[in-house]
Formats: C-alpha cells, sequence, structure tokens
C-alpha cells in the first residue's frame, strides 16, 4: 500500500518524555517513517518540538499547533483543570481538522493522547475511519485495598471513580466509541469497559514503548554485582503506586544484607519513612528522592530487581525501562504492567488483598535473592520481550499493517 495521509489527534506530545507526551511524540514520529502524517497538538509542546525537528528533521511529519484563547485558560495551573481544558481542547481541534481534511483528504484519523476512555475525540465525527487508542483508565486499586489508604488517597480514588463514571455518562464519549473503526486498550479492564460504551472492535494494545535509542543505552547497562542483594522501586511517591506494599514485603525477608532503594518523590514520602522505621528496615532502605533520568538509570544499573507493586497503572513504562536494562520485574497482576511482565521476564503477583500480595511479593523477592542465574535468564528474556513487543518501531509498523487492513476492508465493502 502506498503512503497514507494520517491525522493524529496528540493533546500530550514531547519528545524525550515518557507517560502521554511521549507517546504523542513516538507514535506520530514513527508513523511518519511511513506516512504523511499530520499531527494537532497544542501550542505548550511546541518549542520541544521545533528543537528537536531541527536537530532530527523527519520529512514527513508535519505540526499543527493550537490552544484556547488566553481567557478560556486562566483558571488552569499546571494540573489544575486540566481535564477541563482537555475537553475543550478537542472541541476547539473539531473546525482546525475539519478545514485540514478538506484541503489534505486524510486516509486515517487517530487519537492518541490523551489516553484515557472516558474523554471524547470530536475527531471522529471528521467521517474518516478513525482509531481510538490506546486508551486506559479503566483500571482501578481493588477495594479490598481502601482500608490501607490515608483520608488524602481515599478523596483521591473517590474523585477518580466519580469523574470516570461522569465520562462514561458522557453522550459524545458513546459517540466516540461508536464511531471508532478501532480501539485500542492498554489493559483488560478497559477493554470491557470500551465495549460497554458502544466500541464494535476493541483490541488490547499497551501504551508503553521504548524507543530504540533509550533500549541500547539501557541494554548497556553492565550487571549488578553479587551482593549485597538490592531492589530497587521507582516512580511518584503516592498510595495507589503501592510503595507500602513493597516495604512490608522487604521486611519480611529477614536478610539484613539486602538493601531496598525508592527513587522518586509525593505526599507519601513521610508516611513510607515512618513504616520503613515501624518495621525495623529503615537502614536497609534509602530514600534518593527524585532524580535526574540519567542518575536515576545509574542507579538501576547498581540493582538486581524492580519492584513495581502498582494498584491501577494503565502503563507501567518504568517496568520495561527496568526489563530493557535486563533486570527482573516484580509487580502484582494488575493493570499494564501484568500486560508487560511475564512468567519469562518476572513475576506478576495474584493481589486479592494487601496481606495475601505483601506475602506474595516477600515470596517472589525471596526467590530472586537466592537464584543468581535466574535473574539473569529473566533478565535476558526482558530484554528479547522489549525488543520483540515494545520497540516503538514495532509498534509504528502494527499501526500500519492495521490501517492497510481497515482500509481494505472499507474498498471490499464499497465494492
Amino acid at each position: 500500500m502506498n503512503s497514507l495521509k494520517i491525522l493524529v489527534s496528540a493533546y500530550a506530545c514531547k519528545p524525550g518524555q515518557g507517560s502521554d507526551p511521549g507517546i504523542g511524540w513516538n507514535v506520530s514520529r514513527e508513523l511518519a517513517r511511513q506516512h504523511e502524517v499530520w499531527v494537532i497538538t497544542r501550542n505548550d509542546n511546541r518549542f520541544a518540538i521545533e528543537t528537536e525537528l531541527t536537530k532530527n528533521p523527519v520529512p514527513n511529519l508535519h505540526f499543527v499547533f493550537y490552544d484556547l484563547p488566553t481567557w478560556a485558560r486562566l483558571w488552569k495551573r499546571g494540573q489544575r483543570g486540566v481535564y477541563l481544558h482537555y475537553y475543550l481542547w478537542q472541541i476547539g481541534i473539531y473546525s482546525i481538522a475539519k478545514e485540514l481534511h478538506c484541503e489534505v483528504g486524510f486516509d486515517i484519523v487517530h487519537h492518541v493522547t490523551y489516553v484515557k476512555h472516558w474523554g471524547p475525540s470530536f475527531l471522529s465525527l471528521l467521517g474518516v475511519p478513525f482509531v481510538w487508542g490506546p486508551v486506559g483508565g479503566g483500571e482501578s486499586a481493588p477495594k479490598t485495598f481502601w482500608h490501607d489508604f490515608n483520608a488524602r488517597g481515599k478523596v483521591y480514588e473517590i474523585l477518580r471513580d466519580v469523574a470516570r463514571w461522569l465520562g462514561e455518562k458522557d453522550i459524545f464519549v458513546h459517540l466516540t466509541a461508536r464511531r471508532s473503526t478501532v480501539a485500542f486498550a492498554a489493559t483488560q479492564e478497559t477493554g470491557e469497559r470500551l465495549f460497554a460504551l458502544g466500541c464494535k472492535r476493541v483490541e488490547i494494545c499497551g501504551v508503553a514503548g521504548i524507543p530504540k535509542s533509550d533500549f541500547d543505552s539501557l541494554a548497556a547497562l553492565p550487571p549488578a554485582g553479587q551482593k549485597p542483594f538490592r531492589l530497587i522501586s521507582i516512580g511518584r511517591l503516592l498510595h495507589w503506586k503501592g510503595f507500602y506494599l513493597g516495604l512490608r514485603a522487604f521486611a519480611k525477608l529477614n536478610l539484613p544484607d539486602a538493601e531496598y532503594w525508592i527513587i522518586g518523590d509525593g505526599p507519601d514520602r513521610s508516611d513510607l519513612e515512618t513504616l520503613a522505621k515501624e518495621l525495623g528496615i529503615s537502614n536497609q532502605v534509602r530514600f534518593w528522592g527524585a532524580q535526574p533520568r540519567e542518575k536515576t538509570l545509574s542507579l538501576l544499573g547498581e540493582c538486581h530487581a524492580l519492584v513495581h507493586p502498582s494498584l491501577h497503572d494503565s502503563g507501567g513504562w518504568v517496568c520495561l525501562e527496568a526489563m530493557a536494562a535486563g533486570r527482573p520485574v516484580i509487580c502484582l497482576e494488575l493493570g499494564g504492567p501484568a500486560t508487560q511482565v511475564t512468567e519469562e521476564t518476572g513475576f506478576k503477583v495474584p493481589a486479592p488483598e494487601p496481606e495475601q500480595a505483601v506475602q506474595n511479593l516477600a515470596g517472589a523477592m525471596a526467590h530472586l535473592a537466592s537464584n543468581p542465574d535466574l535473574q539473569v535468564n529473566l533478565g535476558q528474556a526482558g530484554q528479547r520481550r522489549v525488543k520483540q513487543v515494545y520497540d516503538w518501531g514495532v509498534k509504528g509498523q502494527y499501526f500500519t499493517q492495521l490501517y492497510e487492513e481497515i482500509l481494505s476492508r472499507a474498498v471490499e465493502t464499497s465494492a
């Protein structure tokens, strides 16, 4: 099939980033390797994008920058009001996309970011085959864990559930679902919600990926030494990241020479430090705080395995980075990490309730600590899996094959 004309909606799109901005950038760049791609994104992303394209041009990649008028976004401060801003931005880009479609004549429209299933994309109304996602957001912390959360954590979970419930009642979200030719879900939980919203075809596809340059850097990290056995967790210190479960599991190991490093900062840091003291492991646990990416990767290289006990991650980029670095991953059998980690690459442990999750995490830690050869085998398998499944180039080719299938079916239907 010849090069296609593709319109991408990417509210978040920024080179060199993880999470939504990284998804927006990497998907757009990979698609432009084979197709003519136009990306509608926000003005806030302009400087980073234009700087990167000056250094590393991508001839087939075109950007249209749009934001709401100043008076309509005065109330937005950082993350405060971001979802309302996102909703209004989606409305605002429709007329731009319609004009652009009249001029270019797009073959495919693909909504890429934000990656949440309970926000609409008005570009589904353009009358062009519409691809939605991958999107996430259908994952929830099991209710059996709520009694462990402090008041702030419980309020967060309640507000998140309410926001999702309201989003799923939005007529335009249902319209987006019904008009999607294919919807990609980050997890099975989100996939079930997409079917309920009216999507005709849902495919499971992880939101996270690793650029080849990052993979090469991570794969070049040297093996950790034999001793001490050292675990690491990386991420914001929030209740739903589950680091308190990792600490409780580590305390059960009874390995006085073992160490547990935690990189990141957040509102739960003081609670976690207090918990480490109460568990009698404060001399084995080191809180590094937030660190630059280079330092974080260097510290990862000194550890034997990643512990990522998140309760509702759609993505889990850090798991892929650890796997690319040849480190086994220990996670809960929940959300996006459970789709990334396999028996060959690490441990995804059942988490029906907190105490059982802690026992299962501790068992996985102990098994790794006593089996250096297993650490190496799991790490090597993780590198292979990332290269075969989560390389952004592989994902770009996957989307291209899907576009070809969609357009071939459209031709057959019209014949």
